[in-house]
């Protein structure tokens, strides 16, 4: 996960509707993130071919207030996937904005041996040195060229402090997502609070203005303002529900 801080007038004009933009002390973030799917499951169906693959997404925090409880979510600019069904299918049941690219990662260092453990899953060895930069790195392919984000981690995982910046990023347990008729349908994200490792040498090599606009390459040419990896989890992600 790497963040972003940018001025909240950016963010304004892509809030859904019924929502706010969250913020942290007064900041305005967006994250490019990259994920691992393992056993996908659709209707708690496996899809052949479509179990296991890649997503890179660059999302922004919301919230919406129901009954006095602050419902804390994101709203995503753009999500990346190997796979032209998984993009059709999430346009389909979200109306999110998915397109589908080649895709691939490599993942060594204590996140690669954790999916091993965990899940089965076949990674790159880890790194022989414990202090190694041990890079996780997904990339995708846009006209002809590779382009990757790249973070890396070392050592222990560690759990999440109550109101830090971290958590901040990585626990909204909500998605909106804006519809063609300029409505927003609301879904409820479910997981337990992951572990992160803080980023070493967080990188970008991205076309970020043929993939993103002109704006967010200005963005994304920047430093990040914070970058960490976090362990994941089993996550459910909910029916929507349509709120206007």
């Amino acid at each position: 996960m790497l963040n972003y801080e940018v001025e909240p007038a950016l963010l304004a004009p892509l809030v859904p509707r019924g929502t706010s933009l969250d913020l942290e002390a007064g900041r305005a973030y967006v994250s490019l993130v990259g994920f691992l799917f393992l056993h996908t499951r659709v209707l708690r169906l496996p899809i052949p071919g479509h179990c296991h693959f890649e997503e890179v997404n660059l999302r922004f925090y919301v919230k919406r207030e129901v009954g006095g409880e602050a419902r804390r979510g994101v709203a995503f600019i753009k999500e990346i996937v190997p796979r032209w069904a998984i993009a059709a299918t999430a346009r389909w049941a979200y109306n999110e904005p998915y397109v589908a690219l080649p895709m691939r990662h490599e993942i060594s260092g204590p996140a690669a041996e954790l999916i091993r453990e965990s899940c089965g899953f076949r990674t790159a060895a880890p790194a022989s040195d414990a202090g190694a930069r041990q890079p996780v790195v997904y990339r995708w392919r846009l006209a002809g060229h590779w382009n990757s984000l790249s973070v890396g981690h070392a050592g222990a995982a560690a759990t999440l402090l109550p109101d830090s910046h971290e958590a901040f990023i990585a626990e909204h347990y909500w998605g909106y997502c804006r519809q063609r008729d300029g409505g927003t349908v609301e879904y409820r994200v479910v997981h337990p609070s992951w572990r992160i490792w803080h980023g070493i040498d967080p990188q970008v090599d991205c076309d970020a203005e043929a993939l993103y606009g002109r704006v967010w390459a200005d963005v994304l040419t920047a430093r990040p303002t914070s970058a960490f990896v976090a362990d994941g989890s089993e996550v459910a992600v909910l029916r929507p529900t349509r709120i206007c």
